[in-house]
């Protein structure tokens, strides 16, 4: 005896023919990502910057602003890793190379500052944080498909040596 199910079962089950319930699930799931992403690289920010006003009254500027760094790099780099991107503790590797990619994001904006001041010697204040702050927003959007997709990415499952799938922590589950 065969059984039919009724019309509209297949998508309340979340089943369709083009497969957009899946597309969907997937850019919700990377826009919260992106979400925590920016909001936790925010705070951190906002927070190293108290930090670096307090430190700068005791120790020169420089100085006070490369701890900052460090220890706001190493923060956030914890925070990403397990509660953006639900990847646990990101180890060495993790840190180096979130650090590379806050290096390179450096640079960029440095470049677009230090360009401004190349064409547009006399540029104002706020044309000046445009371009920084537009900089510093494609950065962070960069910075983020970088540790999303390559430094803290989803880890496929993998194969025991009895033939069983190992399976990976799941991902949706902190979406």
């Amino acid at each position: 005896m065969t059984t039919t199910a009724p019309p509209g079962a297949a998508v309340r089950e979340g089943i369709t023919m083009s497969g957009s319930r899946g597309i969907r699930g997937l850019i919700r799931r990377h826009a919260v990502a992106f979400g925590r992403f920016a909001g936790l690289g925010s705070g951190v920010t906002l927070a190293a910057s108290a930090v670096l006003v307090l430190l700068s009254q005791w120790i020169p500027w420089p100085a006070a602003n490369a701890l900052t760094t460090v220890a706001s790099t190493a923060i956030a780099t914890e925070l990403h890793a397990r509660v953006a991107f639900g990847h646990g503790r990101p180890g060495l590797a993790g840190h180096l190379k979130s650090a590379a990619t806050i290096a390179v994001g450096w640079l960029v904006t440095s470049g677009a500052v230090g360009a401004l001041a190349a064409l547009r010697p006399g540029a104002g204040l706020v044309l000046q944080q445009t371009v920084y702050l537009s900089a510093t927003a494609l950065v962070g959007i960069g910075r983020y498909l970088v540790l999303r997709l390559a430094v803290f990415a989803e880890r496929a499952p993998r194969t025991r040596a009895g033939g069983d799938v190992r399976l990976r922590a799941v991902y949706d589950a902190t979406a």
